[in-house]
């Protein structure tokens, strides 16, 4: 039969849209952009919402399905959602896990928008949020409520690098009706997986470490298949679910995740050793360093290494000389980012917990002198050069 020839602007609408021949198995992953899918008939509608398929964006993308698999198999869960950013997925995690009236139980050294959200937003709502030092099990049991309903936890903390002893905590947690909620970011399971050692949620920032190229925003929330419905519900309704080409993005990424995470991890113990021995620094914050606080918990609880991320505390806490060390660097430079195969730096003071008064963040162990570091793919002799280099700004 003849094929109809429509209009212009019909023709318009629809040239190229159907393409004959077999397209079902490409080899690389498809990229799935559209805001909905068509379907041919009501039946299908019902089945397509009852889970059968795809429908609209905001609901679920193929690329996003795809993704939550991946992060479900890699953090040991039973289902995953995937968020359009890492603090999407701890907000709607949160949100899932609390309703106005409980009380949330977090360590006190968090990523600094974390804590901005528990304490502005959630106290709006009539969440309590009590900050304790999670290394210390004594004070986390006592700090413990009738209406406490989460512990929350970073696997390595930002930017203190101090370990959480999960398995202790989520025994802690499950004995006072709670459940415990893990940010996996610094560590990825590469390291470890929390669930595995008896946490109920994990949160990623895909952002980082997952993608590991820069080049976008995402985050994942993992857990029981019970749990993801409720959130996946939550997220349909706020609209933090991930867009088609970021997903695409980081399950591309994720196919090198072991060779790049493990060589940024090696790197970044090669790194430590060697500026913990320079005049010019007065503390390397790492847990491949036996003067860790947590370095036994570490070397039993992580898999493979101590982590990619590491924090540097100066000679002294001079502005002037931070800048000049910042831009004497020839290879490293500053960025508000982390988890990248090229090594990046941060100042929390200015750009992490930039939220917090002095007293707030001196508290937690941080000072002007502290620089993070994000260790990436180059040659560990190289970084350690170019920092040694740039560290004679401090006079030794």
């Amino acid at each position: 039969m003849e094929k109809k020839v429509y209009r212009r602007e019909t023709e318009l609408a629809y040239r190229g849209h159907h393409i004959p021949g077999k397209m079902d198995e490409p080899e690389a992953d498809a990229l799935y952009l559209t805001s909905a899918f068509n379907v041919k008939d009501l039946d299908e509608m019902e089945f397509v919402y009852d889970g059968g398929g795809f429908a609209y964006n905001r609901t679920n993308n193929p690329n996003r399905t795809a993704l939550a698999e991946a992060m479900t198999y890699l953090e040991s869960g039973e289902d995953s959602i995937i968020c359009g950013r890492g603090m999407a997925a701890i907000t709607t995690a949160l949100m899932a896990l609390t309703s106005s009236g409980d009380h949330i139980l977090s360590d006190m050294t968090l990523y600094g928008d974390t804590i901005t959200f528990m304490s502005s937003v959630f106290k709006k709502y009539g969440v309590d949020v009590t900050y304790v030092d999670f290394t210390d099990h004594e004070q986390v049991k006592a700090a413990i409520q009738p209406n406490t309903k989460v512990l929350y936890a970073e696997t390595i903390c930002n930017p203190m690098m101090l370990v959480s002893d999960i398995r202790a905590l989520a025994e802690i947690a499950h004995a006072g009706g709670a459940r415990l909620m893990v940010d996996n970011t610094f560590a990825t399971s590469v390291m470890v997986r929390p669930i595995e050692l008896g946490a109920d949620i994990v949160v990623n920032s895909l952002t980082k470490f997952y993608n590991g190229h820069s080049d976008c925003l995402l985050g994942s929330i993992t857990s029981t298949k019970d749990f993801i419905k409720e959130a996946y519900d939550l997220q349909t309704l706020l609209g933090t679910g991930s867009d088609a080409f970021n997903s695409w993005l980081v399950l591309r990424s994720l196919r090198t995740l072991d060779v790049r995470v493990k060589q940024q991890i090696d790197n970044a113990a090669r790194f430590a050793a060697a500026l913990e021995k320079n005049p010019n620094v007065r503390r390397v914050m790492h847990p491949s360093l036996t003067g860790h606080p947590q370095h036994a918990l570490a070397k039993e609880q992580f898999d493979y290494g101590y982590g990619a991320m590491l924090s540097v505390l100066m000679a002294d806490d001079d502005r002037e000389k931070m800048n000049a060390f910042i831009g004497k660097l020839r290879i490293v430079r500053y960025a508000t980012t982390l988890g990248g195969f090229r090594t990046t730096i941060s100042h929390p003071v200015t750009s992490s917990h930039s939220g917090m008064s002095e007293d707030e963040y001196r508290r937690l162990g941080i000072s002007a002198g502290m620089l993070r570091v994000s260790i990436g793919m180059e040659n560990p002799n190289d970084l350690i050069e170019d920092f040694e280099q740039a560290l004679t700004v401090y006079g030794k």
